[in-house]
């Protein structure tokens, strides 16, 4: 049963300081109940406190006070060098956090068991002036977070950005960036990445590098290329959930993904075992663009998405689209592996180029991983 929409600006602003419950089954930012934390409860749970620090470099941030900062920026600030902690008490965090290159190691850690109760929200877009009147903030400048370093772990956070188009008629500049992966052994598990256009970009600090991501167990939502960037990313046991447009009347709505991997990178983005599902008509999405960026117009695009369930959203019949003519999509590397449900049915074989069993073996999360194993820790 479907249940009334609430723009996430709106719900967000609602449910600060008691948890912010972002719906998964209705639609973006679907209101949802959560009861306001008992006064006496410790808001960092398992993971200590100021008092009872459970390393010297571990951090706590509270939007109520409770912790060592009220801000997650604050505390990045704070943590000078590698290898520091931030455990985060629920609540709404309405700041835009920047994560500088020499940060290495940081662990984000949502107390909370659920992240939808910890939350990291803002609402810049491309198109949205700068303050200091000097332009717009461009696609990167819109991110709510930005995490430049190697060695980045974020657990059971939801990372969001709320601008919508709906609310800013007149902007040519929609994309509107949740977060921004650019570092080396960056992990992501069980978190939530919310947004319309360009949710999350899983990319790299330059050209040269190679970065791996490793997303499990999470939720992205989004429209336009809304999980894009030229990283080398595994997502493993993700849902995918393509959003419904009120500003279109027609297919399609948008790209799932769209990726700008590096000509010479071998590995670009593994989807596997996880879910694409949709609020929108039949076989209004694509599965994917190829992104070439005029910076690096020798990109060539790579995606394998394989045992995925492709729900009824996805356009069956021609699942890619360009980005720009001049690079087609069937000259990138995208490929397809025993996936499943109505959007993954081969009507025309030569629209859903697939990779043999003997090719599949080279496409999995130790291949593009390498001798990184975030997925052998315990979580």
């Amino acid at each position: 049963m479907h249940r009334p929409a609430l723009s996430r600006r709106g719900f967000l602003l609602t449910t600060a300081g008691a948890g912010a419950a972002l719906g998964l089954a209705a639609g973006p930012a679907v209101a949802g109940s959560r009861p306001r934390p008992h006064p006496h409860r410790r808001p960092f749970g398992r993971y200590g406190s100021p008092a009872a620090r459970r390393t010297p470099r571990t951090l706590y941030v509270d939007p109520h006070g409770r912790g060592d900062f009220t801000s997650v920026q604050a505390a990045v600030t704070a943590a000078e060098g590698p290898g520091w902690t931030l455990v985060l008490a629920p609540g709404t965090y309405r700041e835009t956090v920047s994560v500088d290159a020499d940060r290495t190691g940081a662990t984000w850690i949502g107390a909370a068991e659920d992240p939808r109760d910890t939350v990291i929200v803002y609402d810049n877009a491309a198109g949205t002036p700068k303050p200091d009147g000097s332009g717009t903030y461009g696609t990167s400048g819109s991110a709510t977070t930005t995490v430049r370093a190697d060695g980045f772990t974020a657990r059971r956070i939801t990372f969001a950005n709320d601008w919508l188009r709906a609310d800013n008629p007149d902007f040519t500049g929609t994309q509107a960036v949740a977060i921004k992966v650019q570092g080396d052994r960056s992990a992501f598990h069980h978190c939530r990445f919310l947004g319309h256009q360009d949710t999350l970009y899983a990319d790299t600090r330059d050209l040269g590098l190679f970065a791996r991501q490793y997303y499990a167990d999470c939720y992205v939502e989004g429209d336009v290329d809304f999980v894009f960037g030229r990283a080398t990313a595994v997502y493993e046991r993700c849902h995918f959930r393509t959003l419904l447009r009120t500003d279109l009347s027609g297919a399609p709505h948008g790209f799932v993904f769209a990726p700008s991997t590096a000509g010479a990178n071998p590995r670009g983005y593994l989807v596997t075992r996880g879910r694409i599902s949709s609020e929108a008509p039949d076989g209004y999405y694509k599965l994917a663009r190829p992104w070439v960026p005029s910076s690096d117009t020798t990109a060539r695009p790579m995606l394998t998405v394989r045992e995925t369930h492709l729900g009824a959203g996805i356009d069956a019949v021609q699942p890619y689209a360009n980005m720009r003519d001049a690079y087609p999509w069937q000259e990138q590397r995208f490929r397809e592996y025993r996936n499943t449900g109505p959007g993954a049915a081969v009507t025309v074989p030569e629209n859903r180029p697939r990779l043999t069993r003997a090719e599949a073996a080279s496409h999995t999360r130790e291949a593009y991983l390498g001798d990184w194993r975030p997925y052998d820790r315990r979580r």
